[in-house]
Parts: structure tokens; C-alpha cells; sequence
């Protein structure tokens, strides 16, 4: 498995190398520049400054030498200065929010987690009849209702309404509830319907059906036998889930007014801010690398007929 784990981690650096290559290519492929006066997010500017702040930033260099110094300084960490907030750099920036956006997305995968194999376990168990349509419909509203109006919703119940959480802000514990709940409500509806749809699998297997003759009763044969053996299609979701939220969700952390990477994102998109574009994908490339192999890893210890 170590050596399993190493060959993964080797394959990281070309597979970062061509996400940041294909990123940079596109990105200038784009129309418009952070220089541009009518660019979102940028300020007029005369032709002359303009000149100027290219040769400063490099925008004036051909392509092929500024992903060079891009990647050159990327390997030391440094990815320079933010063209939208001029003042900071972007490893500053990405410092700051991005342990926001970790401990948010955390927060929401343990509640989906938790919820979506309760109501999984449940909707198998009890399959066609009240709970299983209960479970069904909390997990389809949970998939099919967006984030942002979710989060208006929990901010008139549970704040106008009956005001027991802030609207907002990162100050507090009570002030991460509602933003986690929200976050928390989509994951939660997917991990619910591969769980109903692995534990009804495993369910209708011979050893589930053996450990039933030989008299066992019905918790232990499905936390012992059943559940274990249906987590490994659950489990493979929860990678590239956790990567998507840990990163930063610009529409839960707008609204809850969360200081987190995802608006940094959007902002920078909009704005043409070349070295926080490329920050953060190669960010969420390495993130989602590292979650992918991890999935690979545990399902060794939930399946030991896996080896590599």
C-alpha cells in the first residue's frame, strides 16, 4: 500500500502541471484582461498605465515565459500578487480563507455523513413503507433544492422567525449552524440514495441471508455485516464531495457572510485576476488528488479482499 500511495503522490505533479497549463491556456484564451477598462472588477485606466502595469506584472511577456515564471514561483509557494486586491498577496489571501472554507466544509460533510447513512440505513431497512418514503423525500429535497435559496429559507425560520442563530458571521459557534446546515442539506441527500441503494443491494445477499438463519438479530447483521460491506460505494463520493465544499461555496459563504475562499474565487474570475484563478484551481487540484487517494486507501481497511 505504501508503495501504492507513493506512485499516487508522484503522479500529482504532471497531473497539477497539466491542470495548470490548460488553466493558464484558457484563461488568456479569454476575452478581456485585468487591465481591460471594461473588465469587471477592474479600473479604467489609461493606455500608458495600462503598459505600465503589464510590464510590471509580466502581462507583456509571450506565454510560454510567463507560465515558466508562474510555475518557477509556484513551486516555492509564491503566486504572486492579487490584481484585484493589489495590497495582498495571493498566498496571503489563500492562507486566510481557506481554513475557513476547510472547517466549514468539515463541519457540513460530518452532518451529511451522519444524516445520509442514518437516512439511508433506514429507507433500506424499512423499504417501501412510511420511512423509506420519509427518508426518499428528505434526501430528494436535499439534491434538487439549491443552496442559496435554502439558505434565505434558514434565515427567515430560524433567524426572523424564531431568531435562534445570527444571519451571518464566522464569530461564534452559533454563528456557523445555519451556514453548515445549509451546506451540509446537499451531500446529505446523495449520500442518503447511495446508501438506501448499496444496503438494499447487500441486504438481498447469500451471507446476509446466512447470518439471519443462524439466528442473529436484525441490528447486529446490518451495522456488523451489512453496512460495512455497503460502504464502499458511499465512500467513493465522499472524496470529490469534500473537495467541492471544502473549498469554498461562493453562494453559502456570500449570504452567511463567511470569510472563505469561495467568493475569493468568483471575484477574481470576474475581475480577471490570473494568479488567484490559478491559485486556487491548482488548490482544489491538489485537494481533490489528495481526497481521491485517501477513498483508494480506506477501501482497503472497509474490503481486505482489496490490495494493491
Amino acid at each position: 500500500m505504501l508503495i501504492y500511495a507513493t506512485r499516487r503522490i508522484l503522479w500529482l505533479v504532471p497531473t497539477l502541471l497539466a491542470m495548470a497549463l490548460v488553466t493558464f491556456l484558457v484563461m488568456h484564451a479569454t476575452p478581456g484582461s485585468p487591465l481591460d477598462p471594461i473588465a469587471e472588477g477592474a479600473n479604467p485606466l489609461t493606455p500608458e498605465a495600462q503598459r505600465n502595469l503589464a510590464a510590471r506584472y509580466g502581462l507583456d511577456r509571450p506565454l510560454w515565459e510567463q507560465f515558466a515564471i508562474f510555475v518557477g514561483k509556484a513551486v516555492q509557494g509564491d503566486f504572486g500578487t492579487s490584481f484585484v486586491y493589489r495590497s495582498r498577496t495571493v498566498a496571503e489571501i489563500i492562507g486566510e480563507a481557506l481554513p475557513v472554507s476547510l472547517m466549514l466544509g468539515a463541519m457540513a460533510m460530518a452532518v451529511a455523513v451522519a444524516g445520509g447513512l442514518a437516512l439511508g440505513v433506514v429507507a433500506a431497512v424499512h423499504q417501501n413503507r412510511t420511512w423509506d418514503y420519509v427518508s426518499v423525500s428528505v434526501a430528494t429535497a436535499g439534491v434538487a433544492v439549491p443552496n442559496f435559496v435554502l439558505a434565505v429559507f434558514m434565515i427567515i425560520l430560524f433567524s426572523l422567525m424564531v431568531p435562534l442563530f445570527p444571519t451571518g458571521g464566522w464569530e461564534s459557534p452559533r454563528a456557523w449552524v445555519l451556514p453548515t446546515l445549509t451546506l451540509a442539506l446537499g451531500p446529505l441527500g446523495i449520500v442518503a440514495r447511495f446508501t438506501r441503494a448499496a444496503v438494499l443491494d447487500v441486504i438481498r445477499s447469500d451471507f446476509t441471508l446466512t447470518a439471519r438463519a443462524k439466528g442473529l438479530s436484525e441490528a447486529p447483521v446490518i451495522f456488523k455485516h451489512v453496512l460495512k460491506n455497503a460502504l464502499i460505494p458511499v465512500v467513493t463520493v465522499l472524496g470529490p464531495m469534500f473537495a467541492a465544499i471544502g473549498t469554498g461555496s461562493f453562494f453559502v459563504e456570500s449570504i452567511f457572510r463567511v470569510p472563505g475562499l469561495g467568493r475569493f474565487f468568483v471575484l477574481s474570475m470576474t475581475g480577471r485576476d490570473y494568479p488567484m484563478i490559478m491559485a486556487v484551481v491548482l488548490t482544489y487540484g491538489a485537494f481533490l488528488a489528495v481526497m481521491n487517494l485517501a477513498v483508494d486507501l480506506v477501501y482497503g481497511f472497509l474490503d481486505p479482499r482489496i490490495r494493491y
